[in-house]
């Protein structure tokens, strides 16, 4: 049920962008039991005064390669699996395509399961 909005830097290549995706995709489904093929996903390009971030806000050094993902997803996880979550994304994109783990915000959203509609004019998961 998750719906993941990325924002990232104009110029990133089709590839890049795919990759990134792809390792968020894979990094729910190993950590926040996420079922398979639920799969929605929104990646967003900004101009360069189109993301605004301090680049040390905690004692953190961000650069303009920042990746910002918001996850809104349903309440109930543990905060063990959202930190696991936080952890494996940063993991995977380090790997592909080669994120600093400096430059990965995530932010969760979460509603209740009756806040989703995929389709048809329906509550899918309202009872």
């Amino acid at each position: 049920m998750p719906l993941v909005r990325i924002d990232l830097r104009q110029g990133k290549t089709p590839e890049y962008r795919r990759k990134i995706e792809e390792m968020v995709y894979r990094a729910m489904l190993e950590t926040i039991k996420m079922p398979e093929s639920d799969r929605f996903q929104v990646i967003t390009d900004h101009p360069e005064d189109g993301l605004i971030y301090d680049p040390s806000y905690l004692g953190i050094n961000r650069t303009d390669d920042i990746e910002f993902i918001q996850i809104t997803l349903n309440a109930g996880r543990t905060l063990e699996q959202k930190k696991a979550l936080y952890a494996r994304v940063v993991e995977l994109l380090g790997k592909e395509p080669g994120i600093r783990m400096e430059d990965v915000f995530i932010n969760l959203v979460e509603c209740a399961k009756e806040d989703w509609s995929f389709g048809n004019g329906i509550g899918s998961y309202a009872s």
